[in-house]
């Protein structure tokens, strides 16, 4: 295949995949964002990066978000969500943040490919994406022309940007006001 080709099929894998996630589980996370007073994303890698882009989005909207580990992250209470991205749901420092999280009586939310995970585990609400990992050979049998846990994080962005548009959709809020909050000194 040549890369254009191999951009059609990311394209036709994205959209098997989001096409076979739960609307209700997606519909319970808008309804935790929307409920919370402050969201925490995280996520390790390439998926912390889809939650940082979630994050940005979800300030675009005028909500407070935040990514854990920046020095202008305020911090969690019970009043708030922690959304984390983890194709296994097993990273080692993101079970000990939601452990955290859970015990200061937070919501906890998660995206993943195993919602059994330590991590779903802890989690209030776990939307299931069907992705293949190398990290874990169990993915349901999903498959993938790309290396590595790429469809996860790639449909990890695609979701929270869907989910920001729902939550868009449920607040009244249209595209061209969120420009009163993207950044100016670029």
């Amino acid at each position: 295949m040549n890369s254009i080709e191999y951009a059609g099929e990311i394209a036709r894998e994205l959209d098997r995949t989001v096409r076979a996630i739960t609307p209700a589980e997606a519909e319970r996370l808008c309804d935790l964002i929307l409920q919370a007073r402050r969201v925490l994303v995280a996520g390790a890698g390439r998926s912390g990066l889809a939650t940082k882009a979630c994050a940005m989005r979800l300030m675009h909207l005028g909500l407070d978000a935040y990514v854990v580990g920046e020095t202008v992250t305020p911090p969690l209470g019970p009043a708030d969500l922690l959304l984390i991205g983890s194709g296994s749901g097993e990273t080692a420092g993101l079970v000990t943040i939601a452990e955290k999280a859970r015990a200061i009586g937070a919501r906890l939310a998660l995206v993943s490919i195993f919602p059994q995970s330590s991590l779903g585990r802890l989690a209030e609400v776990v939307v299931r994406i069907p992705a293949p990992t190398p990290k874990a050979p169990a993915g349901g049998g999903a498959t993938s022309v790309q290396p590595m846990g790429s469809l996860f994080e790639q449909s990890l962005l695609v979701f929270l940007d869907a989910v920001v548009m729902r939550v868009m959709e449920r607040k009244g809020i249209d595209a061209a006001s969120m420009f009163e909050r993207h950044a100016n000194l670029e």
